[in-house]
């Protein structure tokens, strides 16, 4: 039940990925230091990430039935419609129950039925987007929006109200934040007087970065270059084989304030919340987009930050050969790592959560 004598009320809406949902959390969590008294309900899917992760975390959460539309055709497919269906009339029992003041929509399409629901009863709605290229979700629900934070300039020429886009950049977690660097490095068992490559590709892994790394780790390490090397969960078993003095191979890492302290140069897809992040810490970064994303979002959000040359891209299909020679090219000059890291601060929006969360406030006192 919600709680009827807090007007601040908040509703929010999005997952499937991290990239969806945790954007949301920061947001939340600022609300909740901002308004203890505040009353929030995360809408997801039970089996995705915001199912496992949002109860943890100690917010209310309700389930909804709606899965992502597949590329690929299969029997799912033919559900969808059915499925839509459900989830707008639970997302509606949802909104009657908890009458949120505000609706907050990160993105995926559970956002969809969800934000549509409390539009229709009455609430603010507030949008944040994270790609370069936006989502069809936000495109869709752009018309229930009172405000919409987006994290690339380049974001509101595919938006049709002008007046309501805000670049407010992608909001990051709390915590997020770097420590001494030979301490960061102890604790992957490492030295401080090496260069340091930190690899990432996503929870799951990236087969092309991993097969790349894979070929480019013996003159890497001939070049005095140490790794941290997170392969992801589909691919450990293929690759921990290569763990040695030099190089730190896991499936995945959980201490990502370590990782980050730890390394000179990143080397990782495009997502957008590890764009927020190396941005936030200044790293300088070598970005490779995935290909096998949603309207290639991960190329536009890399090409953003390559153009104004806050980040280096290699398209996947030319990292085998790119690799070695661009991982050096930076290494081998100081000014370079300095040029990258400066690019990168100067592109950061540290106050994105803060920022959304008062406005978010602001509407739920007028409502």
């Amino acid at each position: 039940m919600s709680n009827a004598r807090s007007k601040y009320r908040f509703l929010f809406a999005g997952g499937g990925t991290g990239g969806h949902l945790f954007p949301a959390v920061a947001i939340a969590e600022q609300i909740r230091e901002m308004k203890p008294e505040a009353d929030i309900l995360f809408i997801g899917t039970k089996d995705r990430i915001e199912g496992k992760v949002v109860p943890k975390l100690g917010f209310k959460f309700k389930s909804i039935w709606i899965k992502g539309f597949s590329r690929k055709i299969n029997f799912e497919n033919l559900l969808f419609p059915v499925k839509l269906f459900v989830s707008m009339i639970q997302s509606l029992l949802i909104n009657i129950s908890f009458k949120p003041k505000v609706a907050i929509g990160s993105g995926g399409y559970v956002a969809g039925p969800a934000i549509w629901a409390a539009s229709f009863m009455g609430a603010k709605i507030i949008l944040i987007e994270q790609n370069s290229y936006p989502g069809v979700t936000t495109r869709l629900l752009e018309r229930y929006a009172s405000e919409i934070h987006v994290s690339f300039q380049e974001s509101k020429k595919y938006l049709k109200r002008e007046k309501i886009n805000h670049l407010t950049g992608n909001p990051v977690r709390k915590n997020l934040g770097r420590m001494e660097k030979k301490e960061a490095l102890r604790k992957f068992g490492l030295i401080g007087e090496k260069k340091t490559l930190l690899v990432l590709g996503g929870s799951l892994g990236a087969k092309t970065i991993n097969e790349a790394m894979s070929e480019s780790i013996k003159i890497l390490e001939e070049n005095n270059i140490q790794v941290i090397w997170q392969t992801g969960k589909n691919y450990i078993e293929q690759f921990k084989n290569m763990n040695s003095v030099n190089v730190k191979v896991y499936d995945f890492i959980d201490d990502m304030n370590s990782a980050y302290s730890a390394c000179d140069l990143l080397l990782a897809r495009a997502g957008a919340t590890t764009i927020a992040e190396l941005l936030n810490l200044g790293i300088p970064s070598i970005l490779v987009p995935s290909p096998n994303v949603a309207e290639n979002h991960q190329y536009f959000n890399a090409k953003s930050l390559s153009d104004k040359e806050a980040v280096i891209m290699i398209q996947d299909k030319e990292l085998q050969e790119e690799l070695v020679k661009s991982v050096l090219g930076v290494f081998n000059s100081e000014s370079k790592l300095s040029d990258l890291k400066k690019k990168a601060l100067q592109m950061a929006k540290p106050d994105a959560a803060k920022v959304i969360a008062q406005n978010a406030i602001k509407f739920a006192e007028a409502v």
